[in-house]
């Protein structure tokens, strides 16, 4: 299944639910690590970074600089927020 590509600025409209996407420790960690180091190119380069995640219709994906990263959001520009547990790969 693709996931629909959309704006960064549709993110906020968004409903998720609450369950985690990934199955393991080891995949979640892996993620964790990726979108840390997107923050840090994101904020020195100003590098964008597809995010795949679901929502509560299905698999999005998202073009966009991360700027920050806490243990719940990942924060993109113009403070949309995509709940960390329910991103399923970053590149």
């Amino acid at each position: 299944m693709a996931a629909l590509q959309i704006e960064k600025e549709i993110v906020s409209h968004l409903r998720f639910p609450s369950h985690e996407v990934l199955d393991t420790i080891e995949a979640k960690k892996s993620r964790n690590k990726i979108l840390n180091r997107a923050s840090v190119l994101g904020n020195i380069d100003r590098t964008k970074m597809h995010i795949v995640f679901k929502d509560s219709e299905g698999l999005k994906r998202v073009h966009t600089t991360v700027w920050g990263v806490t243990d719940k959001y990942v924060i993109l520009k113009g403070a949309n927020l995509i709940p960390l547990h329910r991103i399923v790969k970053v590149y």
